[in-house]
């Protein structure tokens, strides 16, 4: 058996109700984003939730990440000793420029780690821009 010994615990335990997200009030979750090549990838932690209990929706370009970690269930014979993990609802909203293209978004979720892999939009891409001067040759430049 698991014993207590701080003595602050309580209070603790009482911030974390008080604090922890609901459906109303979500609380935030961590996450690192960064470009991979044509590619812009945003990982999320989200250890000990179910793949069932995360939402993903892209309106018009917000994207939102919903997800919900739920206490342990079963059968009666369940006495929780220590709680200190949180539960309840986390999200997070990220707003996507137009450069990226939020119609071919590609999550995946694995140990706890929710990763959306977004492309850069074609028209974000640079290109090459032809250029004709009078008779000459047109010549090609970056742009």
């Amino acid at each position: 058996m698991l014993m207590r010994t701080d003595a602050f615990r309580e209070f603790d335990r009482l911030a974390q109700q008080v604090f922890t997200g609901t459906w109303s009030r979500p609380a935030a979750m961590p996450m690192d984003a960064y470009r991979e090549g044509d590619t812009f990838v945003v990982a999320f932690d989200l250890p000990g939730v179910a793949a069932e209990a995360i939402e993903l929706n892209v309106e018009r370009n917000v994207l939102t990440v919903k997800a919900e970690r739920r206490p342990v269930t079963g059968t009666d014979k369940v006495e929780m000793q220590v709680a200190e993990r949180p539960l309840g609802v986390f999200s997070r909203q990220l707003f996507l420029g137009d450069t990226l293209d939020a119609e071919r978004i590609d999550a995946s979720y694995d140990a706890g780690v929710l990763t959306l892999r977004i492309p850069v939009a074609e028209r974000a891409k640079p290109r090459r821009i032809e250029i004709s001067a009078g008779g000459a040759e047109p010549r090609r430049i970056n742009a």
